[in-house]
């Protein structure tokens, strides 16, 4: 029996692993995160665990030992990051100094979760060993938190992704999809960026990339995403298409109309080579997506 650790096991990604592990008998999940529990019923142990919190973080992996640690708590909200550098560094460098300290202790396996966001956008899509250049505080974080884990001696895994899209159980949290079929139900139109490009990724895929390895105990740097390379506009015509909604509601238009705080890359994406050989993962296409979330919301 393995023993599986999942923090802010609330969120989007932290749902879709502990469903997954639902269904596998050789699975122990003890699943946290700040706060109540959102996660449906199920065998798992669900224990509130503010992962700032040096204290509560060592006593939760000392006296569970872990076999595997998966961390998906972060400030992932990119402009927050970038107008609240503190908390942004406290969720997303300190807390997973906690987690190493912690996991050192009980010689627990790390799974990291990073983003494409380290890299600048110039040279996408990107490999694993290509050189990061951050562009925001949100970046400098997460790239930070890989540099903690290669110094840290501990057996561990990046998984660097992005642009995640998938359904929570309580419906509380959107993504571009939701956002686009929502707009065109309400007959609203709506500006979507041409200009930046990206391979969105299926919760549910990021989460069967983790559990490859942590099932292998994969260590290093893995890039899982979809697979396919879309901009926002081509991802909400293909949404628009899908659900057969009036996309003559998109106006196309370009980044530079949007003042956002924080700077985004503007080609990024991944070659997934290395995930597909050592992991054997292969994600669905963005079409075979849509119809995942359209099976998902018709019991939502």
């Amino acid at each position: 029996m393995t023993k599986i650790l999942i923090t802010g096991a609330n969120g989007l990604l932290g749902q879709k692993l502990v469903q997954l592990y639902e269904e596998k008998s050789n699975v122990e999940v003890i699943a946290t995160g700040r706060g109540e529990n959102r996660n449906l019923p199920g065998s798992y142990l669900y224990i509130p665990m503010d992962v700032t919190s040096k204290e509560e973080v060592s006593e939760v992996i000392s006296s569970h030992k872990p076999d595997v640690v998966i961390n998906t708590a972060a400030l992932t909200h990119v402009d927050q990051c970038e107008l609240d550098p503190n908390t942004c560094w406290a969720l997303n460098v300190t807390a997973v100094e906690h987690l190493i300290k912690a996991c050192k202790e009980t010689d627990s396996f790390f799974v990291q979760l990073s983003t494409d966001f380290i890299f600048d956008g110039e040279n996408g899509p990107y490999r694993e060993e290509n050189l990061p250049n951050p562009l925001s505080k949100y970046a400098e974080s997460k790239l930070a938190s890989e540099r903690l884990l290669e110094s840290s001696n501990l057996n561990y895994s990046v998984v660097r992704t992005m642009l995640v899209y998938g359904i929570v159980q309580d419906m509380s949290r959107s993504n571009i999809i939701l956002w686009v079929k929502k707009s065109l139900e309400d007959n609203k139109s709506i500006k979507v960026v041409n200009d930046q490009w990206r391979t969105p990724t299926l919760a549910e895929d990021l989460a069967k990339g983790c559990a490859l390895i942590a099932g292998k105990r994969s260590k290093g740097v893995f890039h899982i995403s979809g697979k396919d390379l879309l901009t926002p506009y081509e991802m909400a015509i293909a949404t628009a298409d899908f659900f057969q909604l009036d996309k003559s509601l998109i106006e196309e238009v370009d980044g530079s109309i949007f003042t956002q705080p924080a700077k985004r890359p503007r080609k990024t994406g991944f070659i997934l080579d290395k995930a597909r050989a050592e992991l054997g993962y292969e994600p669905v296409s963005f079409k075979e997506g849509l119809a995942i979330l359209k099976s998902q919301l018709s019991y939502a």
